[in-house]
């Protein structure tokens, strides 16, 4: 089975121009897998540790970077974000992807398939939140979407709110891009586990992914002409 790697966006349809033009879009994925007790870096579900973020899109999981979003500063001089230490009331975890500028997010998906534990202490509430930055527990109001509290496995239920569902519509530019490269939007899942007297994760292994779409800039949009009747 071959693999091609190319640039989009990517058109799809038997019928170009007239009535009856069918052409579509097609849906991207990218993934990551996280075994919460993993802490060796590049390896499968490589989970990253304290303060430490992860780059699912790497084969294996490697240690990520988590750029302050700007769309004016290129990235080579972006600061870079550190997630919070592990603590007693607070352990976060977080996978980094980018994507290309003004995407249209179609799914956030979160199947936890062992649900997060500690050694010792106790949890009260697991919520993992996507937005374009690292979301800490205080006061958080994730770019594109959260999930309530995580109470049990399978496929969690995700929020939107109006701000967040037109958000998820056109993905801002959090990195500019450099020589020739492209512009990037920043997308940062961030695991949060709040409880008291935690010590270290005892269990956990959860699966992220995020289906988006690269729009084409170049045939507008369902407000501004040619509406998507050009390719």
């Amino acid at each position: 089975m071959a693999r091609s790697t190319f640039d989009g966006p990517i058109l799809s349809g038997d019928n170009r121009f007239g009535n009856f033009r069918n052409v579509g879009y097609t849906t991207l994925t990218q993934n990551v897998y996280l075994d919460l007790l993993n802490t060796t870096a590049n390896t499968a579900g490589y989970s990253g540790g304290s303060g430490v973020p992860v780059d699912g899109n790497q084969i294996p999981n490697a240690p990520g970077v988590i750029y302050t979003p700007s769309s004016t500063v290129p990235y080579t001089s972006s600061a870079t974000i550190t997630p919070t230490a592990d603590s007693a009331t607070n352990i976060y975890r977080t996978f980094v992807m980018y994507v290309p500028t003004g995407c249209d997010i179609d799914q956030a998906l979160i199947d936890i398939a062992v649900l997060p534990t500690v050694a010792s202490g106790t949890i009260s509430t697991i919520k993992v939140y996507v937005s374009n930055t690292f979301s800490a527990e205080s006061g958080v109001t994730p770019t594109y979407c959260a999930t309530g509290n995580i109470t049990g496995t399978g496929r969690q239920g995700v929020t939107f709110s109006g701000t967040q569902v037109t958000n998820c519509n056109n993905t801002s530019t959090d990195l500019v891009g450099v020589n020739n490269t492209t512009n990037l939007s920043q997308i940062v899942f961030t695991v949060s586990i709040v409880g008291t007297s935690m010590t270290t994760l005892s269990a956990g292994q959860i699966y992220m992914a995020l289906r988006y779409v690269q729009t084409d800039p170049n045939i507008g949009n369902s407000t501004t002409y040619p509406y998507g009747n050009f390719d």
